[in-house]
């Protein structure tokens, strides 16, 4: 399809937001089966972890088995307290589990070239990672401030780039995208018309982590906006009514995922030749 598009560069950017995140794998499915070519990847929190897999050329039925497997997972990762200094939480099996996914690979030994967003807890500063270990990198961008302790990377202490860039359409462009299409899985607009699930449906006081997750979002929802205006292509997979947290619903979420994407193909398309 390269030769479809010859004058285009498509970067792809992927949201942040938790184990809506997991939608972007079902996006990520209907492009590659549509023969929509992906030249550069842009990733924040959940986003760079899907992104990164997908652009060091992992299939997407591994990529699926993956999510499930995290769903089953999920719990062990808050099972590794630390002493409450920087983060409730040490984060360690966060990154053993990314390491076992990613391997040591670094950003130069990638099929597609890619870039994470994460947030310098210092100076408030985005810092968009591109070199060094994918799986450090992808620790640092998904690391959700108060509940995990920052990540050290080159001498910086970062936390989860949502902070300051939750959509990474900038990067994108700054990286040579002449056409970005921009998965977004936290839009407020679609909370008044969603089902209500079970999982919003409670009376109950939201736990700590949907507490930190909600936090991130209404801080970096100004820059959301800002992203949102700089796409090519929106596509927000329905998720809304799906708790942050609910990784064992991971089919659900890839499946929302592909019918957004297949929703938006014609457009894609129409826009690519013009």
């Amino acid at each position: 399809m390269d030769s479809v598009f010859p004058e285009k560069k498509i970067g792809l950017a992927l949201s942040s937001g938790a184990a809506r995140g997991l939608a972007h794998i079902g996006v990520l499915a209907v492009l590659e089966k549509e023969g929509i070519p992906i030249h550069m990847i842009a990733g924040t929190s959940m986003g760079s972890l899907v992104g990164a897999v997908y652009a060091e050329g992992q299939a997407i039925n591994r990529m699926k088995q993956l999510a499930v497997e995290l769903g089953h997972e999920k719990f062990s990762f808050f099972t590794d307290p630390a002493l409450p200094k920087s983060g409730l939480i040490r984060g360690r099996k966060i990154g053993s589990m990314l390491r076992s996914i990613i391997g040591d690979v670094e950003f130069q030994d990638l099929k597609i070239p890619f870039a994470c967003s994460a947030t310098d807890i210092v100076n408030n500063q985005e810092v968009v990672i591109k070199q060094g270990l994918i799986w450090e990198a992808v620790r640092a961008s998904c690391s959700i401030p108060i509940l995990f302790t920052p990540a050290k990377f080159e001498g910086r202490y970062l936390v989860d780039g949502a902070l300051v860039d939750p959509l990474p359409v900038k990067v994108l462009r700054e990286m040579g995208a002449d056409f970005v299409i921009a998965v977004n899985v936290i839009p407020a607009d679609q909370d008044a018309n969603s089902e209500i699930s079970n999982d919003t449906r409670t009376s109950n006081c939201p736990n700590i982590i949907s507490i930190a997750i909600q936090t991130v979002n209404i801080v970096s929802s100004r820059a959301l906006m800002q992203s949102l205006n700089g796409a090519d292509v929106i596509i927000e997979p329905r998720v809304s009514h799906i708790n942050f947290g609910a990784f064992h619903r991971a089919d659900e979420f890839i499946t929302k995922g592909e019918q957004a994407a297949q929703a938006s193909i014609f457009e894609i398309k129409r826009l690519l030749t013009r």
